[in-house]
């Protein structure tokens, strides 16, 4: 199953008219989960127009997904989050599908649990942060896009998952403001929250320490 045309600045996309455009080289550039999350965003029956801008939207929107699962993962044991059966999925986005494989509403769903997930770990409740990343994890499953399933391994082992060197960057930054803040240099602390901030990262103090996440 695909999407009606895919147009490229308006018009029809076809080798005919020479405005084809290199999947591999969106893939290299976006990564494959991004490129699949951007062709779930309109119904099948749609046309789609296909521009670096809505690319560079589907990886913002999937950077999103990505910052929930690993704020969820540091607080969820994995043996907590064992069923991901279809029990798991709300029955909202179950409708959205079974409604002429509606992914537009059933991604409204998909997000909407990650807002409510993002809160709940602001929260520190830790029973509704399982249910919101069981639901979401089961949801990406449908969707053919958690990053944990075995069609997106080699993206893990290429060299192009950089999470580990944002974690370790951020933390670095964090620490700083800490330490800023521990002598009570506020601009300094300040300084580097907005630094975060111009890039899309939320920081926020909690009794435990200052926490970061994308800017929703």
């Amino acid at each position: 199953m695909h999407n009606a045309w895919v147009t490229l600045a308006g018009e029809k996309m076809s080798k005919s008219l020479g405005n084809t455009a290199d999947v591999l080289a969106a893939v290299e550039r976006h990564g494959g989960r991004a490129i699949r999350l951007y062709l779930a965003g309109p119904h099948y029956r749609s046309s789609i127009e296909l521009s670096d801008a809505s690319l560079a939207e589907a990886a913002a929107q999937l950077a999103r997904i990505d910052s929930f699962l690993a704020r969820a993962g540091r607080v969820v044991a994995p043996a907590e989050v064992a069923d991901l059966g279809p029990a798991a999925i709300p029955a909202a986005f179950a409708e959205a599908m079974n409604d002429d494989l509606g992914t537009p509403g059933a991604l409204a769903v998909l997000f909407g649990t990650i807002r409510e997930g993002n809160s709940a770990i602001d929260a520190e409740k830790p029973e509704a942060v399982i249910a919101a990343l069981t639901a979401v994890r089961a949801m990406l499953g449908v969707l053919g896009l958690d990053p944990a399933g075995p069609e997106w391994a080699h993206e893990h082992t290429t060299g192009g998952d950089l999470t580990p060197v944002v974690d370790g960057l951020v933390a670095a930054l964090l620490e700083q403001r800490t330490q800023a803040r521990a002598r009570k240099d506020w601009p300094a602390a300040d300084a580097i929250r907005d630094q975060l901030a111009t890039i899309g990262l939320k920081v926020e103090d909690t009794p435990t320490g200052s926490r970061w996440s994308l800017e929703n």
